[in-house]
């Protein structure tokens, strides 16, 4: 039943204007950052040729692409997420969905997994740009692979979030900025301390998304991203778990 629901969400997601205009706007921003990059890339080879241990195209091009992604998609998938279920909720389909015959704990997965589904899409697009450089040299794939797995724990975190505080109100706009608040707080919590052992640290996102783009792929790091993840998508479930049972 999960991927009945992630299939219809998918449905409703693509046959949305604004799913396209988004994915097209993604992919103008990924191309023209991927081309700035090259274009630097090649007039810095002579230099570049002359180092010992000179950064390959890999660093140079395609992990810069990947880092503003993640900037990107911190302010995109608000718009994405915020319709999950507060959509349902305005137009007073929820309790026809909560009545069908799969679980609460399915909704919540199928949403989420539909979400996810079309952010991997998006970098997916990344990754097509950056394997392309194969055609003029070597690449690092243990740093390409780092950082597409880093920008997928990240998306899924921020699905996660969108869809929990989509939960929460019917009004889509309140949940889009809602997501955004809170994204943008775990994004930029340690800024707020100069202590390199605040236990802020191990709250910010962008702390932990730094070791991916660097090509280093810890076990904390791992954790912190399913561990948030983990929270929201049971968040949502005991909130719509709540609304089913007052109904």
């Amino acid at each position: 039943m999960i991927r009945v629901v992630a299939a219809k969400e998918l449905r409703v997601l693509f046959a949305s204007p604004l799913a396209w205009v988004v994915l097209a706007f993604l992919q103008l921003m990924f191309a023209w950052v991927f081309l700035s990059r090259l274009q630097i890339y090649l007039e810095l080879q002579p230099q570049l040729a002359m180092q010992p241990a000179a950064p390959g195209a890999t660093e140079v091009v395609a992990a810069p692409v990947f880092a503003t992604a993640s900037i990107m998609l911190l302010m995109v998938v608000p718009l994405l997420s915020m319709r999950l279920i507060a959509e349902e909720r305005r137009n007073q389909t929820l309790p026809f969905l909560m009545s069908a015959p799969v679980s609460i704990s399915g909704i919540v997965l199928g949403k989420f997994l539909a979400l996810l589904a079309f952010l991997m899409l998006a970098v997916g697009l990344i990754l097509v740009m950056s394997l392309s450089l194969y055609a003029g040299g070597a690449l690092d794939l243990g740093l390409l692979a780092a950082n597409a797995l880093g920008l997928l724990l990240l998306c899924g975190s921020f699905a996660a979030v969108g869809l929990y505080l989509s939960c929460l109100t019917a009004q889509p706009l309140v949940a889009a900025v809602g997501t955004f608040a809170v994204l943008l707080a775990l994004w930029l919590i340690n800024i707020s301390t100069n202590n390199p052992d605040s236990v802020l640290h191990l709250l910010s996102l962008i702390r932990h998304f730094d070791s991916f783009g660097k090509g280093t792929i810890a076990l904390n790091d791992l954790t912190y991203y399913v561990a948030l993840i983990a929270l929201f998508l049971l968040l949502s479930i005991r909130r719509l778990d709540g609304d089913r049972l007052r109904a």
